[in-house]
């Protein structure tokens, strides 16, 4: 029995491993992956990756090129897609929950780690999609203005941007879950979804997923089947966009308003509504003694490229970066 729990943790450290590189449209090597699997709530020592680089090679499923490091391979693509859905089930959400655990992001001095979503963007359309993501970011539908820019080659955080693209870095939503536990309020994270805007205001979610039930990130996926219209929410002040639906406890009430008027003094935002003890919010039940929050997902200024033909490739709750390595988007 005891082996049996050991060969199970392996496979789903190799398939840890395995999405980090199928997420890569580079060779990555050992000791990049194992920052990425911090990230992700995984702690791995290089070597330790490296011997299981060397497992897969053995069944398959990478290439090894040597210095450049791994790609992985047509097998081990579909080693991902066989994987049984218990091993995937919950992943997004035990990402959110290191995530916020791991930023250290301090309100007060505005020093420490932020964590961004990144989107690569072709780097021909680049100028293009900046001028479609201004007017996102002007209508409030950021979690802040803030972003990030690299060329190819360069990195942001852990991914480094491949030939052709550039990285673009935006604030992801849990970072408001990290600020808020830093406060001593524990946040849950229940569903992202579309939100109907109707005269510039949230009116109701018209799709929910739940983070707990997922297997994979939901925004990227409202963002491939282009289930939004950000452009024109942005524009005329109706649409669709990406959001996200948290509980905080009734009791933090109080401590909550604080730390979100906070939140917006230091540059920060994406509050589109919050909730009343036990009460519905936008049209989402919540529980008892608790307070729904609706908040902008990171993703949304994005979204704008896909509605615009703009391919776009989205690593959502991708990298933790500095936070003075942000600039305001209008600098770009």
């Amino acid at each position: 029995m005891r082996g049996t729990r050991s060969s199970v943790e392996v496979e789903r450290k190799l398939l840890a491993i395995l999405r980090i590189l199928a997420a890569s449209d580079e060779p990555i090597g050992a000791r990049a992956i194992a920052t990425q699997l911090k990230a992700d709530g995984i702690e791995l020592s290089e070597r330790t990756v490296r011997y299981h680089l060397r497992l897969m090679d053995e069944r398959g499923l990478t290439s090894n090129l040597g210095e450049p490091g791994r790609l992985i391979t047509d097998r081990g693509r579909e080693e991902i897609e066989q994987a049984g859905v218990s091993d995937r089930l919950g992943f997004v959400i035990s990402k959110i929950d290191s995530l916020a655990y791991r930023a250290t992001f301090d309100m007060d001095s505005k020093k420490g780690e932020i964590i961004l979503n990144v989107s690569l963007i072709p780097e021909e359309r680049f100028e293009e999609a900046l001028d479609i993501m201004r007017d996102v970011f002007r209508a409030g539908y950021a979690m802040s203005e803030l972003v990030i820019a690299r060329r190819t080659g360069e990195r942001i955080g852990a991914v480094t941007v491949p030939k052709g693209m550039v990285g673009f870095g935006t604030v992801c939503t849990v970072t408001l879950n990290s600020v808020l536990l830093s406060r001593g309020i524990p946040v849950e994270s229940k569903y992202a979804g579309v939100l109907e805007i109707y005269r510039d205001e949230p009116r109701r979610f018209t799709h929910l997923v739940a983070y707990s039930g997922s297997t994979v990130d939901p925004t990227e996926m409202f963002v491939s089947s282009r289930m939004t219209s950000v452009k024109e929410a942005s524009l005329v002040g109706r649409g669709h966009i990406l959001a996200s639906f948290r509980e905080v406890p009734a009791v933090a009430e109080s401590d909550l308003q604080d730390a979100l008027d906070q939140y917006k003094r230091k540059g920060l935002g994406g509050i589109l509504a919050v909730g009343k003890p036990s009460q519905p919010l936008l049209e989402v039940p919540v529980a008892r003694d608790r307070i729904g929050l609706a908040v902008v997902a990171g993703l949304t200024p994005v979204a704008a490229l896909s509605e615009s033909g703009i391919a776009v490739q989205n690593k959502a709750m991708s990298t933790l970066v500095d936070f003075s390595d942000l600039v305001p988007v209008h600098e770009l």
